[in-house]
This record gives C-alpha cells, structure tokens and sequence, in this order.
C-alpha cells in the first residue's frame, strides 16, 4: 500500500481533565508544547479545543489565536482544525473562531446522542457554519456520527455549500451513539466511494479504548487516522498515555505494520487540498 497516511492528533477536547491524566495539555503554552512534540512525531493535523484556566471549556476567540500562533511559529506547515463542537459553546459562538481562518474545522452536521444528552446541530446552525467556513477559506471535517451524516455531507456538496471533495471522520465508539462495528465501518467506506469517488479521502476515530481498534482499522483499509488524549487518556488498561505524541508513535508503529509511509505535512495538505500556509517552507519535510 503506498498512499501515505496522515495522522491526526487531537490533543485536548473538552471533557478530559488532568485529574484523568496530568499529561492532557489544558493551558495554551501546555498546547503548543504537546502539539510540537506530536509534530515531531509524525502528526500532520492538529485538531484543538481550548479551555478556561479551571480546566472547563472554551470557545474564546483570543485563546484560539494565541494557539494558533503559537502552532504556526514552532509546527510550521502543520495543518490547523480548530473545533466548533458543542461542548464549548452555544450557537453561532461555536464558529467565533472561524474568522481567524486556520486550515480546517470540524463540523457535525446532525445531531445524535452523547452518554448524558442530545449533541445538537440544529440545521439552521450547521448552514451558518459551512457558510463561515466558505467566507474565511476554512475545509470542513464532516463529523460523521451516524450514516445520515455523510449522506448530509453530500447533499451539501452538491448545493455548493461544501467546496471541493469533502473530508468525511468516521467517530465511533461515543456511548448511546455508532458503536465500534466493523460491518457499519466497512459501509461507512462504501458509502463515501460511492458518493464521492474511489479516492476520497477519509479518516476514522474511535473513542477511550477503541481508539487503538480504530486505528488499526482505519490504516489497514487505507484511510487516516485520529489519535490523542481528547479520545483517550491510555496506552493500555493500566497505563496512562505519557503523552499525546506516544499515541501518535502507536499509530506510526501500525502504519509501519501495514507498510504505509506516514504523510508528510506537505503530502497531507495535497491530499486534502489545502493551500500551503505562509511559513510553510520552514517546516518538516519528512
């Protein structure tokens, strides 16, 4: 298998919290600190939330652009998604973000369950964010919780609302939404091949312990994939993950196992169809 791999690292997300593992980076120094070092490693996109001083979410604009500047100086070329989940806002301050123009942003685009409530994404909500999305040269994520939402991803490709082949994440694992089922991953990937063609790219996450089945599943059937501490906060039952970048070398490890290179950043922004960013040139290369 020759087509690279490109890794994802989520570092942070809403809900864990060092009490849960001390090495979930909360501060926005502690961010780009862990994002260099996942970097390094062999990740490609950095996929970031950003939290209050007491470890609760946030969806401050001044704490995405202090982050995003701090990506850009020490992980240049590294791609930036920033979030615009629920956890961290209501409304329209879930895209405040969006203005600053980082590479790519995750975007839901339906609702289904969570463990405690309903993760809502109310179509008037959804068409405002791909609208910012298309206004500030922001490539959506399409957050595909359940199967209706890479059909809904289609259907908003072909009204112009999506530009270019859209980037479908398989999210499976959360409770009371699509468990971990190998038969609905496998269609999963039918169903994007067969709407956006053989090519399209895609990525799959699993959340807590199936992080490592979805991993695996998702380099050996040729797809991306997602790590970090926002899904998962251990390498086994009895061990904390150190860091996010030792999740990233696990992933690494199985690309190695199913003979697939590790995308570059250079190889991830042409896979996905972004723009190179301004100090691109000094970032690594391999």
């Amino acid at each position: 298998m020759t087509n690279p791999c490109i890794i994802c690292v989520a570092i942070t997300g809403s809900l864990p919290t060092k009490a849960n593992n001390p090495a979930v980076p909360i501060s926005v120094s502690e961010q780009v600190d862990s994002t260099h070092e996942a970097f390094e490693a062999g990740a490609t996109i950095v996929h970031a939330h950003v939290r209050n001083d007491d470890e609760s979410p946030s969806s401050d604009p001044e704490k995405f652009a202090a982050l995003k500047e701090g990506i850009e100086k020490h992980c240049p070329g590294m791609i930036i998604q920033f979030s615009t989940g629920g956890r961290s806002g209501a409304g329209q301050t879930r895209g405040g973000m969006l203005p600053l123009s980082p590479d790519m942003a995750s975007l839901s685009v339906g609702s289904n369950n969570f463990p405690t409530r309903v993760y809502e994404n109310p179509p008037d909500l959804v068409d405002w964010l791909a609208s910012e999305m298309l206004t500030y040269s922001v490539k959506p994520e399409i957050e595909a919780f359940d199967l209706s939402h890479i059909l809904k991803a289609k259907d908003m490709a072909d009204k112009g609302q999506l530009v270019g082949t859209p980037y479908i994440q398989f999210v499976m694992g959360v409770k009371n939404a699509m468990p971990v089922d190998r038969d609905v991953f496998d269609y999963y990937i039918h169903t994007v091949r067969r709407l956006f063609g053989e090519d399209a790219p895609w990525c799959a996450a699993g959340i807590g312990a199936n992080q490592l089945k979805l991993n695996e599943w998702a380099i050996a059937a040729g797809g991306h994939a997602r790590t970090g501490l926002e899904d998962n906060v251990r390498l086994d039952r009895d061990t904390l993950a150190p860091s996010n970048a030792a999740l990233v070398r696990r992933a690494v490890e199985i690309c190695e196992r199913n003979d697939r290179s590790v995308a570059t950043w250079q190889e991830a922004r042409r896979i996905l169809g972004l723009r190179l960013s301004a100090n691109a040139s000094k970032g690594r290369a391999s």
